[in-house]
C-alpha cells in the first residue's frame, strides 16, 4: 500500500508562478498513492484558475472516495471568514486539505482547530515574514482496505510552536475515537523527533521534505498511532520525489499491510 502526503502550495510552481492543470494531474498520478492526504489545498480559487484540486487529484489518482475539507472561506494571506458549520460556502473560493482514497470509504470525520491569536515569523521563498494564524481543519476517513478497515486522517497544523503541539495532542484524542489501526498524514510544522514526542504515534519515514529545492527538515509526516499497529511496520519504504510545483516535496510511504498477528495458542491443527 503506498500512502502520500503532499502540502501543494495550491498547486502553484515556485518558477513560473502560475498553476496549470495538466502539471498539477500529471504529477499527483506520478505518486502512485493508493491514499493521499493534501494540504493548502484551493477549490474555486482565482489565484489557481477556479479549480477543483480535490477532484482533479482524485481523477490522477484512479480514486474511489475524495473528500475536501475547507479550513476557511476565501483566500489566506487575503480576506477569508471562518466557517460556521462544514457545509458552509460551498459555492465559495476555499481552503483546507483533503483525502483521496482508492478504496471505499465508511464514513468520514471532520475536527476544527483554532489558530493561533499571536503573528510568528515564518520562512518562505525570499526571507522571514510575520504572518497572523489562521483556523485548522482535520479530514479522517475510515477505509476499507483489502485486509479490513482502517482510519487515515489529514491536517495542516499551525507553523506557531507550541500552539501546534497542543493542535497535534487534540488531533490524536480525536482520532482515537475512530477504528485502528491510525494513520495520520499531513504537514504538521514539526521535525518528526518532535512528531513522534508530542503526538506518541510512530514515523513511518524519517526524510527532509522542506524546502522543495534542498530538503532540510521533515515538516511533512506518515505517523501510525502505536495502539493498534500491530500489523504494520516499523518503517516503510520512503519517497520524497521532486515535483514542479509547491514549496514542499511529497512523502510517499510504501507499507505491508497484513492480517492482525495470531495470539498465541489461537492455532488450531
Amino acid at each position: 500500500m503506498r500512502l502520500a502526503t503532499f502540502n501543494v502550495l495550491h498547486g502553484r510552481s515556485l518558477d513560473d508562478g502560475a498553476v496549470e492543470r495538466e502539471r498539477f494531474r500529471l504529477a499527483v498520478a506520478e505518486l502512485k498513492a493508493d491514499v493521499l492526504g493534501l494540504q493548502e489545498v484551493d477549490r474555486g480559487q482565482a489565484r489557481s484558475g477556479h479549480l477543483d484540486l480535490t477532484a482533479l487529484a482524485a481523477e490522477a489518482s484512479g480514486a474511489t472516495a475524495h473528500r475536501f475539507a475547507p479550513a476557511l472561506i476565501g483566500t489566506p494571506g487575503e480576506a477569508y471568514r471562518r466557517l460556521v458549520h462544514d457545509e458552509d460556502g460551498v459555492d465559495e473560493p476555499s481552503f483546507g486539505v483533503s483525502l483521496v482514497s482508492r478504496w471505499p470509504v465508511r464514513s468520514w470525520h471532520v475536527t476544527r482547530l483554532t489558530g493561533a491569536p499571536v503573528r510568528s515569523p515564518i520562512f518562505a521563498p525570499g526571507g522571514f515574514m510575520w504572518l497572523r494564524d489562521e483556523p485548522r481543519v482535520v479530514l479522517a476517513a475510515v477505509i476499507e482496505g483489502p485486509d479490513g478497515p482502517f482510519t487515515v486522517a489529514t491536517t495542516h497544523l499551525s507553523f506557531v510552536p507550541a500552539w501546534n503541539a497542543g493542535q497535534l495532542r487534540l488531533v490524536v484524542r480525536a482520532l482515537r475515537r475512530l477504528p485502528s489501526p491510525r494513520l495520520l498524514l499531513g504537514d504538521l510544522n514539526m521535525p518528526a523527533r518532535a512528531a513522534a514526542l508530542v503526538s506518541g504515534w510512530r514515523p513511518l519515514a524519517r526524510r527532509a521534505t522542506y524546502p522543495a529545492w534542498q530538503p532540510r527538515v521533515q515538516l511533512d509526516h506518515v505517523l501510525l498511532d502505536r495502539r493498534g499497529g500491530a500489523r504494520w511496520p516499523a518503517e516503510g519504504t520512503a519517497e520524497t520525489p521532486r515535483v514542479p510545483f509547491s514549496d514542499h516535496r511529497p512523502l510517499v510511504v510504501e507499507v505491508s499491510a497484513g492480517p492482525p498477528p495470531r495470539r498465541p495458542g489461537t492455532d488450531r491443527y
